[in-house]
């Protein structure tokens, strides 16, 4: 903690802060002082029980208290939980990480509801997120709109570190609390069939509406950091039937004419290139031979360059887990860059892709979830 922010001492600098918070307006006070909104903490108004950025209403006070000195700045101090939230506390005021002052009656409305979404979303018929929300916001304590939101990007984070679908439209957003961890994970276990209908619909294979392959290229998705579970806590342990990536893996349909789309999208990058002639070399190896070669398409990058394309197909979102075989990371390795994984996402609605190059270990986070089992045991 800096010397600057350990001097404040006052509870009642830390209030006057506040009051002005609440006289000014979030957005006047914040630019005011030159802060931005809080990413995880707010401190409560005792007064009003209105809830306030926290690392502002610090700066503020210290004002209050030095008037001589004048506010601090966001750049004077560091914010968050190791030096804003204990002096607050210190001073007697309660601090709330965002997201986590949500009743349980609250975060059950929420759940529900953002099931029900991903239910039409997997189903592909129509909804309007924001009637949702002012919906939802009916039987939900004062929520703003950004805070259903906000809630609703929770839900995703916590479907997406279960490897299940989650809204596309609400990107993962982590620091969910407690709460709504353990309410999502037994709304799961409690509706298995309703969960099961959402991971059916999103392995319905249709063939894209349009046949277009320019401008569906993006980055891979970063490797996320996510908080270890404690050892020897019990993990909770879903009906296989969920499995949205095994499903995925599972679905020889879908698999099939994913692959089918990347030949069209390489004859298109072949005859971008100049190259359309390699095209009549392309070769559908996984078609033609079944798998285990180690990837699914032979194409080229030149006549003496091949591309050896591995096709991972779903319709569910960018950072959708897949499963890789043994053989297929060996063969990665092996290969060097001549290797490429396509992962194709979104295929139902509008297919796009990114791919790995080369050893795929070193790109991806890889879990071992399956073992051979048998009477043979390899000689040290």
């Amino acid at each position: 903690m800096s010397s600057s922010l350990s001097r404040l001492q006052s509870p009642s600098a830390v209030q006057c802060a506040l009051a002005e918070f609440s006289s000014l307006g979030r957005t006047a006070f914040l630019a005011r002082y030159g802060f931005g909104k809080s990413r995880d903490f707010l401190v409560r108004n005792p007064a009003n029980g209105e809830l306030c950025d926290s690392k502002a209403i610090v700066g503020s006070a210290y004002g209050f208290q030095y008037p001589g000195e004048g506010p601090l700045n966001s750049s004077d101090f560091s914010g968050g939980e190791a030096t804003v939230v204990p002096k607050l506390q210190s001073l007697g005021f309660e601090v709330v990480r965002i997201g986590e002052d949500w009743s349980q009656q609250e975060v059950d409305a929420t759940v529900a509801a953002y099931f029900e979404m991903l239910l039409l979303e997997a189903k592909q018929e129509k909804f309007y997120k924001s009637e949702r929300n002012e919906a939802l916001r009916q039987i939900l304590t004062a929520r703003s709109k950004a805070s259903v939101e906000l809630k609703h990007q929770n839900i995703s984070a916590v479907l997406h570190g279960m490897d299940l679908p989650f809204i596309s439209g609400y990107k993962p957003r982590g620091n969910s609390q407690l709460l709504l961890r353990k309410v999502v994970q037994k709304f799961i276990l409690d509706n298995g069939d309703l969960v099961g209908h959402v991971v059916d619909a999103l392995e319905e294979v249709k063939a894209p509406g349009e046949k277009q392959f320019r401008a569906v290229l993006v980055d891979a998705p970063a490797i996320e950091l996510v908080m270890q579970v404690q050892s020897g806590a019990p993990r909770i342990r879903l009906p296989r039937k969920i499995d949205f990536a095994a499903k995925d893996r599972a679905n020889r349909q879908l698999g099939r004419i994913g692959e089918q789309w990347v030949l069209g999208y390489e004859q298109q990058r072949l005859q971008d290139a100049g190259l359309a002639d390699l095209f009549q070399r392309v070769d559908w190896v996984s078609d033609r031979l079944g798998d285990g070669a180690g990837y699914d398409i032979l194409s080229y990058d030149s006549a003496e360059k091949p591309r050896y394309i591995e096709v991972k197909t779903t319709n569910g979102a960018h950072t959708s887990a897949f499963i890789i075989s043994r053989n297929e990371l060996e063969f990665s390795q092996e290969s060097g860059d001549a290797f490429h994984l396509y992962r194709v996402f979104q295929f139902r609605a509008a297919p796009k892709l990114y791919m790995l190059h080369g050893d795929v270990s070193k790109q991806l986070h890889l879990e071992p979830i399956d073992y051979r089992a048998s009477f043979r045991r390899v000689a040290a």
